[in-house]
């Protein structure tokens, strides 16, 4: 796995449309170059929406995928000269649609030797460096190195280490030298950072194998290098958000570093970040050792926008110094989506869509998520039931097998449904949208009472007399629909009209109060038990269930072997929102 070079020096390819060589008389010559990218562009090559097989649209008129990029890269390097630009990506690229699914785990690439699709297109692209996101490590080291080599781009983290002799296990950097007609050329250095989270959200993949360093720290170890092997520009490419903050406790290095890198790093020219799904244009951060302005941005996600940044370099005495930068971003609606890439990924996608439109099952009525946020649904109790089930299963002969099995999800998609009749695999990818794993813990009664108060901090508190508004109910403090947990096989009420962390009353398993010492092995997802969301005492708890199965995969194969998904045999009415001891609905 380790990088056997360092650094590779790569030319960037001067095209027919170069501009033409101009004579510079003056020593103090200037020149801009253009540096775009992408990130978290998480399996998106086509305008597509896989879930509702159709072409992808939003309220906000957004589109997504490489094909529309393709447009905007060729456009810019037609205007600029090809000879003049670079294009990198921030990472979160081979996992989100049930194409990028598809080809890890129903024809692994790995396996198989084909071409993964994000390989396909951004190499018709042209990328000239992609540095690894935390999802990258989703379907394992294996299939992450296939496509690796499959990448004609070098496949940059810097921060990723081997864990037992700490060198790197990618590619820290590479040196793109722009060969500009007339002019002496223009070497960009760019450094690649991954999220430190990646040894918490894929344990079961690196642990023991990978290891995962401070984001400004290793920038300080790589930054001067990179400098002493000539780069005149230094970009970073980051997969970290920019606010300094973290999802997770522990003794990890800070998540969301982009900025620190900026301010504590000397001699970075800009950093292109991604994690957080944000678009941001442009953004300066003061360098505290230098006072340099560095420029920050973000192109949003699933190539929505591209950041299109530019440096104005002058020659002094000789050599390129950057004196001016800026950036945009552009959205990706304004154009078309390039035939070739189209036509390029026919084939793969139309497996696809075969593929996630294979019918699993005929439900008996339309099973909706909407409600989900502040209701018992029958839709989510369905995935409860499977998680219940799958575990109850496994602790058969086992010194476990006596206790009760609870379950625990969230509504991850407001949209999911299930339609009457006919049911999809692209039913099941809806309403699961994520590729976790199942788990299940040991919790004591008093530990599930700790965990529903944190999940119950999702809802805002309401007044005694208030009129109940749904949208201003929930997402307290920003909380994602993603973090609140809902869980089965016991009853309890949610009472919003009390403060966060005294809201849960009625605890009871088989209609009797629920002790504290009693013992329950609870179904939960590997994200979740990792630390994802920061919930209490799952990460601690004794893991009693852990066979790497996929829990979208359980439900699809849940529902091909009963044929028939009848909320009959597994809506219950488990928990209640109330106020002040009154139901609210």
């Amino acid at each position: 796995m380790h990088s056997k070079k360092l650094a590779i020096v790569g030319v960037a390819t001067l095209a027919a449309l170069a501009v033409p060589a101009v004579a510079y008389a003056s020593p103090d010559t200037s020149v801009t170059v253009t540096v775009m990218g992408t990130s978290d562009l998480h399996g998106n090559t086509l305008n597509w929406d896989y879930f509702k097989n159709s072409a992808f649209t939003d309220s906000k008129g957004n589109v997504v995928g490489l094909a529309k990029v393709s447009t905007l890269v060729n456009k810019i390097r037609t205007e600029r000269g090809a000879d003049r630009t670079l294009l990198f990506d921030s990472g979160d690229t081979i996992q989100g649609t049930p194409l990028a699914y598809y080809y890890a785990k129903m024809e692994p690439i790995n396996e198989t030797g084909k071409l993964h699709p994000m390989a396909r297109a951004m190499n018709a692209i042209g990328y000239d460096a992609v540095t690894l996101g935390n999802h990258e490590f989703n379907y394992g080291l294996p299939l992450l190195a296939t496509w690796v080599k499959q990448m004609k781009a070098p496949v940059l983290g810097a921060n990723a280490v081997n864990a037992g002799t700490g060198l790197p296990a990618y590619q820290p950097f590479t040196i793109k030298t722009m060969r500009i007609k007339g002019e002496k050329p223009v070497r960009v250095g760019v450094l690649g950072l991954t999220n430190p989270g990646v040894a918490i959200w894929d344990k079961a993949n690196v642990e023991g194998k990978l290891r995962f360093t401070d984001l400004v720290k290793s920038a300080k170890k790589w930054v001067p290098v990179i400098r002493g092997l000539g780069a005149d520009v230094v970009v970073v490419t980051a997969h970290a958000g920019d606010s300094g903050m973290s999802s997770y406790g522990g003794d990890l290095p800070v998540e969301n570093a982009s900025a620190m890198v900026a301010e504590e790093v000397p001699g970075v020219d800009a950093v292109l970040f991604g994690h957080a799904h944000n678009e941001v244009a442009q953004r300066f951060v003061t360098n505290k050792a230098t006072g340099k302005q560095v420029l920050l941005t973000e192109p949003g996600k699933w190539g929505q926008r591209l950041s299109v940044m530019d440096f104005q370099l002058t020659k002094k005495r000789g050599e390129w110094a950057v004196t001016g930068a800026s950036s945009s971003t552009l959205n990706t609606n304004t154009v078309a989506e390039d035939p070739k890439i189209v036509a390029l990924m026919k084939e793969q996608h139309d497996t696809t869509v075969k593929y996630v439109n294979t019918v699993v099952a005929q439900s008996k009525e339309e099973l909706l998520a909407a409600e989900s946020p502040y209701k018992d649904t029958p839709i989510l109790d369905y995935i409860q039931k499977v998680q219940t089930e799958t575990v109850k299963k496994s602790l058969e002969g086992t010194a476990d097998a006596g206790l009760p099995v609870l379950s625990i999800a969230a509504p991850f998609s407001r949209t999911a449904t299930f339609p009457a009749g006919p049911v999809s695999v692209r039913d099941m990818a809806g309403l699961y949208i994520y590729d976790n794993t199942l788990m299940a813990v040991k919790l004591t009664g008093a530990q599930l009472k700790d965990y529903l108060e944190y999940s119950a901090r999702y809802y805002n508190q309401l007044a005694p007399d208030a009129p109940v508004d749904l949208a201003a109910l929930t997402n307290a403090g920003g909380t994602p629909d993603y973090n609140y947990d809902q869980l089965s096989g016991v009853t309890y009420d949610v009472d919003v009209a009390k403060p966060a962390g005294q809201r849960i009353a009625a605890l009871s398993y088989q209609g009797q109060p629920v002790a504290a010492d009693q013992q329950f092995v609870v179904a939960i997802n590997n994200y979740r038990q990792s630390g994802g969301g920061g919930f209490p005492h799952v990460t601690t708890a004794p893991v009693v269930y852990n066979a790497q199965v996929e829990i979208r995969q359980a439900l699809i194969d849940y529902a091909t072997a009963t044929g028939t998904i009848d909320p009959a045999g597994f809506a219950e009415a488990g928990w209640k929102l109330t106020r002040d001891g009154k139901p609210l609905f």
